[in-house]
Formats: structure tokens, C-alpha cells, sequence
């Protein structure tokens, strides 16, 4: 019954503390971790079994590690190999070597110190890339160096994991009985040549399984179409591997990472993720809960001081190194700072690692909680960076970025504010019809690019109103606004829409939502950036069930017609940036009306997208 008390309350903590973490931007890492300090040092309902229950979850950085590798395919990493090689091998080194330094001069011996330096170089994969993807800054020069660091860093994982068993040899631990836990005993009374050979051929055999062996018991089984099957398989891969490590005396994440590499060009590597994902990220929350409730708060408490100044200096040291590569490899200097701020902290592998050098006595149980303490405070202080980041410093290094804005010494018809990849097709249709276009960019790649083919592109940020006069807005017909970024797309035609009421607007929509913001902007005509091609695919695929391609297209116009009339009609029950249950009613009787539709051919009782809604008033029409 304790157990099953136990599995109820850290599954109740993650079900409620995460999914609040996550709506506030916190992550769902820091969400395990507030959810173990509630249960744990907070509210005392869970205690003594968490260091069980940290081994135990142990297993999930095992699975992740498998995982990790069946994504990197050599033909990825041979393409990313300046970046990983260059910035990623650098940051951990560089890191390394200050950490180690930093102890050293405090008195530690270099094992530990070695120890520490390469534990604490490395970043939160987790929350830094939720938090890029959700802020949309994954595809900017900064999101793409910091992916690159965390790719790196997590391969660096691995020789971290064989390197830490070599520093106890180095004499570090002289009480590390524990460290038998993690294998070897059964080469033990072999002679090292012979260890030596074993454990290469060990590794050696697992190379050889994945190429010759595994494939063929995969096919074997997925012949059989039982998925439970297939996953009992992929875990029985994935413990038999580790089994065998630990057997020789290596890491099972080492085991398993590999494995997952001589996998990652297999037909089954998607079904392999997806079946072993899910036990993963159950066992990863665990064990973030155990860490979280093994906080040592009166730790904290007693040596505050200490506590956060050992946080705030990890930060600024790694936030420096970082800044200064990202100066070295010359990335524009607000992504320098979105590099910098974003990897500052350090990552929930610290966390598995610890355990690790723990367990092999390179780092006494003082120094380990004092260290977890600190880690779990730079992670907790990471959602603070990028605020930092997004409110602060990015505003101010576009005003204030090193390239002035151009001078625009043209005008035309229409003004284009964006040429992504939305604004580059309307652009260049535009131009090859005949019509003078004034283009606005803030992205010196783009722009550059465009140059080289004969497009005239004008430097600055679209959403000052001084450039937007300069472009000669007051006398153009049309303004076309394609920015990337959501919210300021909005308050660009807010903007445009007061101060140039004559002049007509058409506006990128992100989905139906944006659609409705940029109405009440004031936008003329909106179209969603996906819709017409996701339409298109749809029209191929019923060609490709078999369907003729004249009754494709005529389905296909139905669907478009009654989607932008179930737009319009939709916008009256759209109140306030608000989905309440009167929208959802109204949008599930439109699907119902869906159906019925397509089946009977019919939709001439609604509108288009432009004559079913009506423009703001006070509006001139072209032409």
C-alpha cells in the first residue's frame, strides 16, 4: 500500500505542477522540480524512499541517451560539424577549464575539480528548447547556435560518463564502496588486458547486433502488426543493452547511446521513438521529482549567501564564455546575447551525472548537495534570462543594432514590410506584373540574398513609424505586412491602419484567431500563411485515394468556400482574444455542417472569404 501512496503522490504532484509550469513558461523540467519541492521539503509527504526512486528513474536517462542517439544520423552530424565542432567543442572546453580552475583555486584536487568543471559546462536541453520553440526564436542565428551547443553537449555526455570512472582511479575516492553498483564485477578477476578486451568486444558486439542482427528481429515482429509486441521489444533493446554495460563494467547510457547511433539510419527509428518516448518521459519526471524533493532547503537557509552566490557566478562565468563565442563565430549581436543568456544556466544532466560521480566517490555527499542546491537555482532563475532577454536587451539591440537603417530613396505603389518566406512570393509577384515595390527587412541574410538576384531591399525595422514614412507609406495604395513574429505583425497594422487610413492593408495571418486580431487592427484582407497550401496536399491526397482530379478540385473549392464562411460567421461568437463555450458550440455545429456539405455537393449558399466579411468603414477600395 506504501507504494502504491508513494506512485499516487509524486503522478498527482507532476499532474498538477507541470502542466501550471508550463502555462507560465517555466518548463516542464521546473515543473518536476517545484512539484518534488512540494511534496518533499515543502509540504513532508515524501522522504527517505526518494534516493530509491532516483535510481530507479535513473533508467529514463538511459532511454533518453538512446534516443539522443538514434537522432543523430552521420549525415546530420557531418553537416552541423562547424558549429558542433567549433562553437559546441569549445563551450564545454573552455567551461570545463574555468570550473576546474575555480575549484582548484578553492582548494579541491583536480579530480573534482575536473569533475565539476565538465558537469556545470553543460545547459538545460530541456527548457531551452521548449522555450525557443514557444518564443519562435528556434529559426533565428541565436536559436540555431544554441542548438547546436546543446547537441554537442549531450553527445559530450557521453565520454563525461566514461571519463568520471577514470578520475576515481586517479585516487580521488578512496571510500567509494558504492561504486560497485555500477557494474563490472564480473570481469573483475580477469586481468586488465583481458577487461580491455572484453569490453571492446562488448562494444564491438552491440555495433554488430544493430547492423546485422536487430534489423532483421524488428522486421520479424513488426510482420506480427502487435504494437504492444513491438514495444516490448524496443525495451527488452534497450535493458538488454544496459544489462550488458554494466556487466563489463561501462555506462549503460554509453550502451544505449551507441546503439541508438548504429540505429538512427533504421526504417524502425520512428517506431522505436515512439514506443520508448512516452516510458522516458514518465521515468525523467520522476526522477526530477526525487531531485526536487531531495532539496536540501535548510541547506539554502543556513548559507544563503554562499547558496546563491555560487548560482549567480555559474551564470555570469557561462554567460560570458558564451557571449565572447559568440562574438568569436560573429553572430549578430542580439542573438550573441540570446546565446548567451539562454544556455546560462546549468542543465538537468548535472543532476544525473552528480549521481554518477557520487556513486564512484569523485564528489563527497556535502559537496553534491550544496552543488544540486545550486544547480536547481540556475534552472529556476532561467525563465528570469529570457525575460531578460526578450524585454530588455532584443528591443534595444534592433533600435540600436550596428547597421543603420538604409535610406530609402525610392517609392512606389505598394510597400512590403517582411520578405520571409510568406512576403517573398508576394513581393516578386507584384514586381513581375509591373507594379513599383518598396521592400522593408530587418534580416541582413535576407537582404543580402536578395541582392545578389536583383531584388532591391531596404534595411530597418518595418515597425518604426520614421522608416514607414520614409518608405513613402502616405502616398503608397497598398501596405503588405508579412512579419514573422505575431504580436508585433498586429500592432504593425494597428499602427499603419491609424496613421494611413487611406491606404489599403493586407495582412499574413497566422491561423483563424490572428485572422480576427488583425480585422480589429484594422487589416482590409488577411490570408492564413498555410491554409491555401495545406488545401492543395489535401486536393493531391484525394487524387491519390483514387478520386478524379476534376472531383478533387470541385471538393476542394467547397471545403475553401464553407472554411472562409465559417470564418466570418465564427468572429461574432470570437469575443475578446477569448475561446468561451458559445465559440466552441458554434465551431462544432460548422464541422457538423461540414459533412453535409461535401457530401452533397453544395455550397452555393456561402460567401468568399472577402465578400462574407466586411471591411472596416471609412475604407477606400483600389481602383
Amino acid at each position: 500500500m506504501d507504494l502504491l501512496q508513494d506512485a499516487f503522490l509524486y503522478l498527482l504532484a507532476a499532474v498538477i505542477a507541470v502542466p501550471i509550469a508550463n502555462r507560465l513558461g517555466l518548463g516542464s523540467v521546473l515543473g518536476y522540480l517545484i512539484a518534488g519541492i512540494f511534496i518533499g521539503p515543502v509540504l513532508g509527504l515524501v522522504g527517505s524512499e526518494t534516493e530509491d526512486v532516483k535510481h530507479f528513474a535513473e533508467f529514463g536517462v538511459v532511454m533518453m541517451l538512446f534516443l539522443v542517439g538514434l537522432e543523430l544520423q552521420p549525415a546530420m552530424l557531418w553537416r552541423m560539424r562547424n558549429r558542433l565542432i567549433g562553437l559546441g567543442g569549445l563551450q564545454v572546453v573552455v567551461t570545463t577549464a574555468i570550473f576546474s580552475g575555480i575549484a582548484l583555486a578553492f582548494g579541491l584536487n583536480w579530480q573534482t575539480g575536473v569533475a565539476l568543471g565538465m558537469i556545470l559546462a553543460l545547459s538545460s536541453t530541456a527548457i531551452v528548447l521548449q522555450t525557443l520553440n514557444e518564443k519562435g526564436w528556434m529559426k533565428s542565428t541565436g536559436g540555431q547556435a544554441s542548438f547546436s551547443v546543446l547537441l554537442a553537449q549531450d553527445i559530450a555526455v557521453i565520454p563525461m560518463l566514461a571519463l568520471l570512472p577514470l578520475l576515481v582511479i586517479g585516487g580521488v575516492a578512496s571510500g567509494s564502496e558504492d561504486a560497485g553498483h555500477h557494474g563490472g564485477a564480473a570481469i573483475a578477476s580477469l586481468p586488465g588486458w583481458l577487461q580491455t578486451i572484453v569490453v571492446l568486444g562488448a562494444i564491438a558486439g552491440i555495433v554488430l547486433a544493430g547492423r546485422t542482427l536487430i534489423r532483421p528481429v524488428f522486421r520479424f515482429i513488426a510482420a506480427s502488426k502487435l504494437r504492444e509486441i513491438f514495444t516490448a521489444a524496443a525495451l527488452t533493446l534497450v535493458i538488454g543493452i544496459a544489462l550488458l554495460m554494466d556487466l563489463v563494467g561501462l555506462s549503460s547510457a554509453l550502451g544505449t547511446f551507441l546503439a541508438g547511433v548504429v540505429l538512427s539510419d533504421s526504417e524502425y527509428r520512428h517506431e522505436l521513438e515512439s514506443d520508448i518516448d512516452p516510458f522516458k518521459g514518465l521515468l525523467l519526471g520522476l526522477f526530477f521529482i526525487a531531485v526536487g524533493a531531495g532539496i536540501d532547503f535548510d541547506l539554502l537557509f543556513g548559507e544563503p549567501l554562499m547558496i546563491l552566490g555560487l548560482a549567480a557566478g555559474i551564470l555570469f562565468i557561462k554567460a560570458g564564455v558564451l557571449l565572447a563565442l559568440g562574438k568569436l563565430f560573429r553572430l549578430p549581436q542580439s542573438d550573441q546575447w540570446l546565446f548567451a543568456l539562454g544556455l546560462a544556466q546549468a542543465g538537468e544532466f548535472a543532476f544525473v551525472l552528480f549521481g554518477f560521480a557520487g556513486g564512484f566517490g569523485v564528489l563527497d555527499q556535502d559537496l553534491l548537495k550544496i552543488m544540486t542546491l545550486v544547480v536547481a537555482i540556475t534552472m529556476l532563475l532561467t525563465p528570469l534570462m529570457f525575460i531578460i532577454y526578450e524585454k530588455g536587451i532584443a528591443p534595444r539591440s534592433k533600435s540600436g543594432s550596428t547597421r543603420d537603417a538604409d535610406e530609402i530613396d525610392d517609392t512606389g505603389t505598394v510597400v512590403v514590410a517582411g520578405m520571409g518566406r510568406f512576403g517573398q512570393v508576394v513581393a516578386r509577384f507584384l514586381m513581375t506584373n509591373g507594379h513599383s515595390v518598396v521592400i522593408l527587412d530587418h534580416d541582413t541574410k535576407v537582404i543580402d540574398n536578395l541582392a545578389r538576384v536583383g531584388v532591391k531591399t531596404y534595411y530597418g525595422d518595418a515597425t518604426r513609424p520614421d522608416l514607414l514614412a520614409a518608405a513613402g507609406l502616405g502616398e503608397a495604395k497598398l501596405f503588405v505586412a508579412a512579419l514573422d513574429e505575431r504580436e508585433k505583425q498586429t500592432e504593425l497594422v494597428a499602427h499603419v491602419a491609424r496613421t494611413y487610413p487611406d491606404c489599403r492593408i493586407l495582412a499574413r495571418a497566422f491561423d483563424r484567431h490572428h485572422v480576427y486580431e488583425l480585422r480589429e487592427a484594422g487589416a482590409h484582407r488577411t490570408r492564413r500563411e498555410v491554409f491555401e497550401a495545406s488545401l492543395a496536399m489535401a486536393r493531391d491526397a484525394l487524387v491519390e485515394l483514387g478520386a478524379h482530379p476534376f472531383r478533387a478540385e470541385k471538393q476542394a473549392r467547397m471545403f475553401r468556400r464553407h472554411d472562409f464562411y465559417t470564418l466570418n460567421a465564427l468572429q461574432e461568437k470570437w469575443s475578446g482574444h477569448t475561446v468561451d463555450e458559445t465559440y466552441v458550440d458554434a465551431m462544432r455545429a460548422h464541422s457538423d455542417d461540414l459533412y453535409e456539405v461535401m457530401k452533397s455537393d453544395r455550397a452555393d449558399r456561402y460567401e468568399d472569404e472577402d465578400r462574407g466579411w466586411t471591411p472596416p468603414p471609412n475604407r477606400k477600395k483600389l481602383g
